[in-house]
């Protein structure tokens, strides 16, 4: 009888070596290079380490572990409920996940709800728990008063994506899941606080929920900020989506800015490089089926 390989385990066998990853890893300077040459940015949520590492292999470039996943992994009601801790704990699945393939994506984590508001000081300490615990940057949602944390933060080594528009962590101040900057009036505080986080040093910005006429001219605007995508139109530097929700395997009804690319693909991995196409050729999104 021989003895089995040494690289088995009870969940599956790993090669002997991983071969040396084929894409550049990615960092704030290659995304300055893809923004300057005009490719579209990637991005998906995972929060563990095996749909991490199916995720990098099908050509995502920047995973987000969000604080999505108090509705997608612990049954919560909305992102409010999700701890500092939970957040570490898997940011750390995935980061081991991305470790263990070689995986060159970059990894991005939200800080969550009451974590980074009381103070600049706050801010930091929960923002070392997530780069500690694999985190290549935080993520923190709102625009005005967040500007002076950006910069505190960015000051102190920390690289940070902004979150402007629909923000989920304080959606019953918005009055619910709506559009953003549709007004006027709303329109000028969404640009205004965009062009402040940038000049405090966010490196991306997140804009969920907001007419892609706007989206679109922020991008232009923002030189030194890469705009990422959700329900914004295809005018943005980049694209996030929930994985979940791009898999159709939500426990509710799919906003109106998600595709289902499961349904054609036949497995998870040829779903995600399904969106990657999609994403990279600007098929995704469709402003007339996906955006304000």
């Amino acid at each position: 009888m021989t003895d089995p390989t040494p690289s088995a385990t009870p969940y599956g066998t790993l090669p002997p070596a991983s071969p040396l990853p084929q894409r550049r890893p990615m960092s704030l300077p290659r995304l300055a290079q893809m923004r300057d040459a005009g490719e579209k940015m990637c991005m998906l949520t995972a929060y563990d380490a095996t749909f991490a590492a199916v995720a990098d292999a099908a050509g995502v470039e920047c995973i987000l572990v969000g604080d999505s996943l108090g509705m997608i992994c612990q049954g919560l009601p909305s992102t409010v409920g999700v701890t500092l801790e939970a957040m570490a704990y898997h940011t750390a699945s995935v980061a081991r996940g991305l470790h263990r393939v070689q995986g060159t994506a970059w990894l991005v984590a939200d800080l969550p709800y009451g974590t980074y508001a009381e103070s600049r000081e706050q801010a930091l300490r929960s923002a070392c728990v997530l780069m500690q615990a694999g985190a290549h940057m935080v993520k923190l949602e709102g625009g005005g008063w967040t500007a002076p944390t950006v910069e505190f933060l960015v000051q102190r080594g920390v690289p940070v994506c902004a979150h402007l528009g629909l923000t989920p962590q304080t959606v019953h101040a918005l009055g619910g899941y709506r559009v953003q900057g549709r007004s006027d009036d709303a329109a000028r505080t969404l640009r205004k606080h965009a062009h402040e986080l940038q000049d405090a040093g966010a490196a991306m910005l997140v804009l969920e929920m907001v007419p892609a006429v706007l989206a679109a001219d922020l991008t232009a605007e923002l030189l030194r900020c890469h705009t990422i995508g959700i329900g914004a139109g295809n005018g943005t530097a980049g694209q996030v989506l929930v994985l979940h929700d791009m898999l159709g395997m939500n426990l509710g009804k799919n906003p109106k800015f998600v595709h289902n690319f499961m349904q054609d693909a036949g497995s998870v991995r040829g779903a995600i490089e399904a969106y990657v196409l999609a994403v990279k050729e600007g098929r995704f999104p469709d402003n007339a089926l996906h955006a304000w």
